[in-house]
């Protein structure tokens, strides 16, 4: 049966699919229905920077700065800052009214705590903390940074978007192993998570929350300014087959699907009361990311091999399919249109693709068949699509393949196991990261050389540490373009992660819906009407 002929079928039996047992608890409320892009597997925002979990945490927790559609940085949860002693002491204090969904008020040691267990595992939060001599809560409200050198990226560090977000929870949560996910969900956002109402790999309730206080000045724009939640309920569900989700798009049944996959797009163009957008212009870029700690890639010239045999452009029709708008080649270790972005060394994504030359530069590195377990998340369309592409490139190659086909949940927790395959590790994996993350080395997670405390990966790379502590330290957009092309020219040398191109992700979703913010699925502003 073909996908198209499939929506009739589907939407036939999408009442049947959706399940009826939570209609109940929404009859009288103004509730949201929303399919994520996939099953929101694991909860915990620190431990893993899967989006699908980070924009669950966005509903649950704030934060005490949030970055602007322009990228500039808020008061949030704080009032604002004072910055004396040249930059190296900071006192924010936080918001009256501040209060948990389990009734506590929002104390400054919450916060504490919950930056040093963010800081633990975030990339731009390690580079933060390398130079905190000390953060104490000096009284409920006020909490005082004493830094080593001034670190005027501060307040960007504690808003930006990319995972691991600087989310507050309350000491009691905060104050457990950063590598351990938490199951209890309390946070001070504008909604509150309902654990009753959880059905692991089917559906999970927000319910707004009536203590909330947002911001009184100024006017939503991505993570900065009013929060305002205007429905009773925002309902997730896991609709892990694309027909079967367009199909209840068209039905009503729900009223956003974050990720509609490209074939299906020109039915959604067609469909009525619905309204596909754009909201990220940054876009999503792909990447191979290898394990370095284990044979065979951590051998650099066989991710070099590799690096010559992957084409972006196939990768990304597979991905976003053939209409050019939605997607570009040609893309390094820095999104397009930054500052940091440049030609250098492009020739070694944008040259012809010659297979053979790369066997031999797997032959010449000295690859001996060793098994390469390759992460295929099954129900996340676009990184299912770039897995396809890579998979069968490993295979013309000679690699030994397995593809390990999982659902994404497992891939995230998979992620984070630094055994060999054949104790329950991996080789690689495809994800993607959004666009703003790669503007600059310090959001960038992917290209830290800091071993252990790297990324999911763990890769290493004296040169590239030394490159972007420089990068944060550096005062002028020239230095930072040299910095760019220097970190460039290394990264192709120590091939972190292949790069796979840039790709554009529409949303769909009911025309009655208005204030959807550009960005990414946040749920404040968001109204029927």
């Amino acid at each position: 049966m073909q996908r198209r002929d499939f929506l009739k079928a589907s939407a036939a039996a999408g009442a049947g699919i959706l399940g009826a047992p939570h209609l109940a608890a929404s009859q009288g409320q103004r509730v949201l229905r929303f399919a994520p892009q996939a099953d929101l597997a694991i909860l915990d925002p620190i431990t893993t920077t899967g989006f699908v979990t980070r924009n669950h945490a966005f509903l649950v927790f704030d934060t005490l700065y949030g970055w602007d559609e322009q990228y500039r940085a808020q008061p949030q949860m704080v009032e604002g800052h004072a910055v004396e002693d040249d930059g190296r002491t900071w006192t924010m204090t936080l918001r009256e009214g501040l209060r948990f969904h389990d009734g506590e008020p929002v104390r400054a040691r919450d916060v504490v705590a919950s930056l040093r267990r963010w800081g633990r595992r975030d990339q731009f939060g390690l580079a933060l903390m390398a130079v905190v001599e000390e953060v104490t809560a000096t009284s409920d409200r006020v909490l005082r940074w004493r830094l080593k050198q001034p670190f005027p990226l501060l307040p960007d560090a504690l808003a930006k978007v990319g995972a691991n977000v600087a989310f507050i929870m309350p000491e009691r949560l905060a104050d457990t192993d950063a590598a351990q996910p938490i199951s209890e969900m309390v946070g001070s956002g504008p909604y509150r998570f309902v654990a009753q109402e959880r059905v692991a790999g089917s559906r999970n309730v927000y319910a707004r929350f009536e203590g909330y206080v947002p911001r009184a000045q100024g006017a939503a724009s991505l993570l900065a300014g009013p929060k305002l939640a205007h429905f009773d309920r925002v309902e997730w569900l896991t609709i892990p087959d694309a027909s079967t989700a367009a199909a209840a798009l068209q039905r009503g049944e729900i009223d956003w699907w974050e990720q509609p996959t490209v074939d299906l797009l020109p039915v959604l163009r067609r469909g009525r009361g619905l309204k596909i957008e754009t909201l990220d212009p940054t876009g999503a870029i792909g990447m191979l990311r290898f394990n370095h700690l284990h044979p065979p890639f951590d051998n650099v010239g066989i991710r070099r091999a590799v690096l010559g045999a992957v084409s972006q452009a196939d990768v990304m029709t597979a991905v976003a399919g053939t209409d050019r708008a939605l997607w570009q080649d040609g893309v390094g270790f820095f999104a397009p249109g930054s500052i940091m972005a440049s030609d250098e060394g492009m020739q070694a994504l944008t040259g012809p693709r010659d297979l053979a030359a790369s066997r031999r530069a797997l032959e010449q590195a000295g690859y001996k068949g060793e098994k390469v377990l390759l992460m295929a998340p099954t129900d996340f369309p676009a990184i299912n699509a770039m897995s396809e592409v890579v998979g069968d490139v490993f295979r013309r190659l000679g690699l030994n393949l397995d593809y390990a086909a999982m659902d994404w949940g497992s891939a995230l927790t998979r992620q984070a196991n630094r055994e060999p395959v054949e104790r329950g590790g991996y080789s690689a994996f495809c994800t993607y990261t959004a666009g703003i993350n790669q503007f600059n080395p310090a959001a960038h997670n992917f290209i830290r050389g800091s071993g252990l405390t790297a990324t999911f990966g763990w890769s290493t790379s004296a040169r590239l540490e030394e490159l972007r502590n420089e990068w944060l330290q550096s005062g002028d957009d020239e230095t930072r373009r040299r910095i760019g092309r220097d970190m460039q020219r290394q990264a192709f040398a120590d091939v972190p992660y292949v790069p796979l191109g840039q790709f554009y992700q529409p949303t769909a979703y009911r025309e009655d819906l208005s204030g959807v913010l550009k960005g990414l699925a946040l749920f404040w502003n968001v109204r029927r009407g």
